[in-house]
């Protein structure tokens, strides 16, 4: 192929002949190490249709850096150039079929979301998410969804967060081979929202507990008075919060055992009634035969 063929922008029939070939290719290598691919398949001409997916490529298209690169990216995306695409803490990993037999490969990294913005994003949200089902389908309310989106201050990475790789020959920061995979994260996000979460390495699920999480934070005593709270209102009992005195005399005698109680009572000669004569003439008559 000389250089003319390559400047063209080739067809679309020509860009899923050639990724088709590559794929195919792929495959049979990665079925030889065991290794699972995982492309990017669109259905239709759509890119993504989730709020989260509709949100990572709008997020993308916001930045004048990268506009002059996204339209073959879209393109390379939609012919199946994307064979495979992995989504890691701070990392993207794919392959990408291009002009050449042989596919590229596309590393790009993503700074994790950094601990005073998601702090910040926490507390914005805090109260708003009713559960993590909510939360992955998009289901939010307006203000929510303009905080987690919002360019810079969001979820999703703006461009000095992002640092992109591609083994191609081109020399532009973002080739249409990276461009193609970013739009794939965009239709991954369709039925893996979470791996936003995942690729910005912060754990989701601190969203929905934002509200209790960020309030007036107990400490140790402030959780053991819940905590007796808690269990006096189940079984119906008042806990003390200290050691309660040692009980007198009188009540260490009540706890004593059953012979210890009799010993304890059991009248002195001085106190013991003397039996009367009467009484002993007739035990003693009794006795007789």
């Amino acid at each position: 192929m000389n250089w003319r063929e390559y400047a063209r922008t080739p067809r679309v029939g020509e860009q899923r002949a050639r990724a088709l070939r590559a794929g195919q290719k792929l495959s049979k290598d990665s079925a030889k190490t065991g290794r699972v691919l995982s492309p990017v398949r669109l259905t239709g001409r759509t890119l993504a249709s989730s709020f989260w997916g509709k949100a990572w490529c709008a997020n993308l298209e916001a930045y004048r850096d990268y506009e002059y690169r996204l339209p073959r990216g879209r393109s390379y995306v939609r012919s199946g150039a994307v064979l495979d695409l992995t989504i890691e803490p701070g990392r993207i990993a794919a392959v990408v079929a291009g002009s050449r037999p042989q596919p590229y490969a596309v590393e790009i990294k993503i700074k994790p979301l950094g601990t005073t913005l998601w702090s910040d994003l926490k507390r914005q949200c805090a109260g708003e998410i009713g559960s993590l089902i909510e939360l992955l389908e998009g289901r939010l309310s307006d203000r929510v969804m303009g905080i987690v989106t919002s360019p810079g201050q969001g979820l999703f990475p703006k461009p000095g967060d992002i640092e992109m790789a591609c083994s191609c020959p081109d020399w532009a920061t973002m080739c249409k081979h990276v461009a193609a995979v970013l739009y794939g994260v965009g239709a991954r996000l369709d039925t893996q929202p979470e791996l936003l979460f995942t690729l910005r390495t912060v754990e989701h699920g601190e969203l929905i507990g934002a509200a209790v999480d960020l309030g007036a934070a107990p400490g140790k005593t402030q959780r053991k008075r819940i905590a007796e709270e808690d269990l006096a209102g189940v079984f119906g009992i008042e806990l003390a919060d200290a050691p309660r005195p040692a009980r007198t005399s009188r009540s260490v005698a009540a706890v004593k055992s059953p012979a210890k109680r009799r010993a304890a009572v059991k009248p002195t000669a001085r106190t013991r009634p003397a039996p009367s004569k009467i009484g002993r003439s007739r035990a003693r008559g009794k006795a007789k035969p």
